[in-house]
């Protein structure tokens, strides 16, 4: 039995703010950042099957995230428990709004990023990894082993 593991990555831009921050991050402010997912299994070994020696095809795992990816690309996130939500929906800045029950710092958006997968994903593939990068040298993981 071979397990493998695939990675496939993703880039968007989105803002964001953190209210009640102590720093910076308080304002809003962008990133362009950097999804990698990867997941687990084993390759498909019937000849019959057109994906035969494939854990899974990359255009499928694509098509998995890509919905995460267009809602947040060019977006900006806030918590919508914040008074960030009236500032923003009352002066309509931003067109492109998605408002969520928690601060979106780069681990809570990672954390739902990987119910989102995991629901989705075949039953025979396992999520085994996210990254999601913020910047070039800041980054937050989730894997799978940690969060059974």
């Amino acid at each position: 039995m071979n397990i493998i593991r695939l990675t496939k990555e993703f880039n968007f831009e989105m803002a964001h703010a953190l209210f009640g921050y102590d720093g910076a991050c308080k304002n809003i402010h962008g990133h362009s950042y950097k999804l990698s997912v990867t997941i687990k299994g084993q390759p498909i070994v019937d000849s019959k099957n057109p994906k035969m020696g494939m854990v899974m095809d990359f255009t499928e795992l694509k098509s998995i995230v890509k919905p995460i990816i267009e809602e947040l690309d060019h977006a900006t996130m806030i918590n919508a428990n914040t008074p960030h939500k009236k500032l923003v929906e009352k002066n309509m800045l931003f067109e492109k709004l998605v408002l969520v029950n928690y601060q979106p710092t780069c681990e809570n958006i990672l954390i739902d990023m990987a119910e989102y997968i995991q629901l989705r994903l075949p039953e025979n593939i396992l999520l085994h990894h996210l990254k999601l990068q913020e910047t070039p040298s800041s980054f937050a993981e989730w894997f799978a082993e940690d969060n059974k």
